[in-house]
């Protein structure tokens, strides 16, 4: 059997990085509006719609992001035998189903957060009630939820690894495929440093625009 070399077990790595780094933008970028519609949805005056929302909330946080994974991928072909044809598709929507949830929760209490007396005096001023949210209510809430915003993008990071579960290629399926072939376990470690590096990169970043969200004292 051939040793592996670094140069070699680098390549392989960035390739299942890029993978990583592809589910984790795409979640990003369609979770963050989608849990603010579920947001919306779980603070409606419609109860029916609330409840629903709720309860899709309640299951979505109360079960393994692991087991949703594996629901995505395998039920429609077993239920209505209508497999999932792209097994990193089923994997970006379990993801996104699930942040949107926790992002949603974030929305929620950083809109309830803030004084019902500053929706009043906006109404006093003659603010329509979009007006209300998007100048004085949204900026707030940013502020607020930013710490704990950030803590779960962080988490969105390492939960990457799960899409492994159903032999979708990111880093660390890409690193137990050396360790299977080459009988070393060193590139774990070395995957291990390709989430050091991205989350440290994560953390100076949200450290930036809390320090210039400082402006706004709430």
């Amino acid at each position: 059997m051939d040793s592996l070399t670094f140069a070699s077990a680098t390549q392989a790595l960035f390739t299942g990085f890029g993978t990583t780094c592809l589910l984790f933008l795409l979640t990003l970028v369609l979770s963050l509006p989608l849990g603010l519609v579920i947001c919306f949805g779980s603070m409606t005056k419609i109860k029916p719609i609330r409840w629903l929302v709720r309860a899709i909330i309640w299951i979505i946080r109360g079960t393994p992001l692991m087991l949703q994974i594996v629901v995505v991928f395998y039920v429609p072909g077993l239920l209505f035998n209508y497999p999932m044809s792209s097994r990193f598709a089923a994997v970006l929507a379990a993801f996104v189903i699930n942040y949107a949830c926790y992002f949603s929760e974030i929305y929620r209490g950083g809109i309830e957060s803030v004084s019902r007396g500053q929706y009043e005096a906006a109404q006093v001023l003659g603010m329509t009630k979009a007006q209300t949210f998007f100048r004085i209510i949204l900026p707030q809430v940013v502020k607020r939820i930013v710490p704990p915003m950030s803590n779960e993008i962080i988490t969105l990071v390492k939960d990457t690894s799960l899409a492994r579960i159903i032999s979708v290629g990111e880093i660390i399926f890409s690193a137990q495929t050396l360790v299977n072939h080459y009988a070393v376990i060193w590139p774990l470690f070395y995957a291990g440093a390709f989430y050091l590096i991205f989350n440290g990169i994560l953390t100076l970043l949200f450290r930036y625009i809390e320090k210039k969200l400082d402006y706004y004292k709430v």
